[in-house]
């Protein structure tokens, strides 16, 4: 099945055009002409956002739970043009965009189980003590509800799980939040043909047309008109730190502050301990560089940095891991700026003292080969720009001299979404030691695993402390990320036939 994009936003039911347009930039295939965004079309879009949060934010949790399930009815209805568009779009291959497409609907559907639950409401209630003395009790009920309309900024490296139709959407709808997305440059195409399915169960379920819009291109006023309009009540955002911020400091700036989820980067580091590297260190490194080659090393958990003591072990998982990756062939990237904004971050970080070059590589417009480098601990504690993020299959070997200077080295990250200890049974006093260092660090900790699978799930948590997100007590995968678009109401001796009906 083929998909031509029309190229028009989706803008409270109707699909608009605007005279200006821009084009796509497609890893192989046609190139397609889009809609430039307005922010007048932001202003559009806000206040139908609005106008349908009064009949969507007081729906019963049925109503949002068939809604969802019909979004991913519909997505799936489309998938094998989904895949095919994004493929051409981004280079992704089709298998990891089927999966992606999988994790998709999976979220829409257990966010619908999720809400039928109903625990997420977190209902609490203190009865009336009418005798209590000096003072009388009033009877108190809590609960949460939905903070009005949603900004969602698309993703460049998740075309689905993280865009359209991905997690930060599916939450707030959840939640009974109208959502407006604005969509990534990256894959205007595959924005749009998701945007169709959720129109076409928005009809299915007779849903207020305001409850979701898509507004595609445009320069930074269009970004900066979506975060700033008074309607919106929080915005979700996936991308890089320098945007983020600069999203998260026009939010803070608004004459009403709202929140900015922002998820913005890590290098997730890897601490390799003795016993580990000593038994199996070549199969570590193997299992490392498959990590941080997967999908040209673009995904926010891949674990750009290893932290090693010195030895024979470490010799061995570092060798392992240049071999496996110079065997590596090269990968598209999803855009051509990323593609140079990775060989500039690989450039920039070899220039640095004290960093020796393993394998380097030559890169064509978009495809990327893996690069690797080591250095000594001592040299990269002084050196903050080892340890930002470079987006791409590029590796960083940190060489401890002895315990005391690897700890160091873990207190001296910054926030991060995964931290992950390599262990034996030997190394067990060195990890209790580390652990309550990373959980400071980051997120998610693990233990014997790599970090580039995310499990969509009760208990996950895909966040950290800056400048991993920029909220620290949230999470944009997982059940709990509806929280963030949520608030407690305390209802104090309001009588039952006017409370809200999940507190009755």
């Amino acid at each position: 099945m083929t998909y031509t994009p029309h190229g028009r936003h989706l803008i409270a039911g109707e699909w608009v055009a605007t005279e200006t347009t821009f084009s796509s930039e497609p890893a192989h295939g046609p190139a397609h002409a889009f809609s430039v965004g307005t922010p007048d079309l932001v202003a559009r879009a806000c206040e139908a956002a609005e106008e349908a949060f009064w009949s969507y934010g007081y729906s019963s949790r049925a109503d949002r739970a068939a809604f969802l399930n019909a979004i991913a009815d519909e997505v799936e209805a489309r998938g094998e043009a989904i895949t095919r568009i994004g493929s051409q779009e981004t280079g992704l291959p089709e298998a990891r965009l089927q999966g992606e497409r999988g994790r998709t609907t999976g979220q829409l559907r257990l966010f619908a189980a999720h809400i039928l639950k109903g625990d997420y409401l977190d209902r609490r209630q203190d009865a009336a003590l009418p005798d209590r003395q000096p003072l009388p009790r009033p009877e108190l009920r809590m609960m949460q509800r939905p903070i009005g309309p949603v900004a969602v900024f698309g993703a460049s490296n998740f075309p689905l799980a993280f865009s359209t139709a991905g997690g930060d959407t599916a939450a707030a709808l959840a939640a009974g939040c109208p959502v407006v997305v604005k969509g990534h440059g990256a894959h205007p195409g595959t924005a749009e043909i998701v945007a169709e399915a959720i129109h076409a169960a928005i009809a299915r379920t007779g849903m207020p047309k305001g409850v979701f819009s898509l507004v595609q291109g445009g320069d930074r006023a269009v970004g900066q008109a979506l975060v700033q309009h008074p309607l919106i009540r929080a915005v979700g955002f996936t991308g890089s730190l320098a945007g983020g911020r600069a999203l998260f400091d026009l939010c803070a700036a608004r004459p009403e502050p709202i929140p900015f989820f922002g998820e913005l980067g890590s290098v997730n580091p890897m601490f390799m301990l003795p016993g580990a590297l000593a038994k199996r260190g070549a199969d570590l490194g193997k299992g490392w560089a498959a990590s941080l080659s997967m999908g040209a090393g673009q995904f926010c958990t891949n674990p750009g940095i290893a932290v090693v003591l010195k030895g024979p072990g470490a010799d061995a998982f570092t060798e392992a891991a240049r071999v496996a990756l110079s065997e590596q062939g090269a990968q598209v990237m999803l855009t051509d700026g990323i593609a140079r904004a990775y060989v500039a971050g690989a450039e920039r970080l070899g220039a640095q003292a004290g960093v020796r070059d393993l394998l380097t590589s030559m890169c064509d417009r978009r495809e990327a080969k893996p690069f690797l480098f080591r250095v000594a601990a001592r040299d990269w504690l002084g050196n903050h720009t080892l340890s930002e993020e470079v987006f791409g299959p590029l590796g960083l070997v940190v060489v401890a001299e002895d315990e005391e200077q690897l700890l160091t080295v873990a207190r001296s990250f910054a926030g991060q979404l995964t931290a992950t200890l390599h262990m034996d049974a030997g190394d067990t006093m060195l990890a209790r030691r580390l652990m309550p260092v990373l959980e400071r660090k980051a997120g998610r900790v693990l233990a014997n695993g790599f970090p580039t699978g995310v499990e969509v799930c009760d208990s996950m948590v895909h966040s950290g402390p800056y400048p991993a997100s920029t909220n620290f007590g949230a999470t944009s995968v997982g059940t709990l990320s509806i929280r963030r678009f949520l608030r407690p109401v305390c209802y104090q001796n309001i009588p039952e036939d006017i409370l809200p009906l999940d507190l009755v």
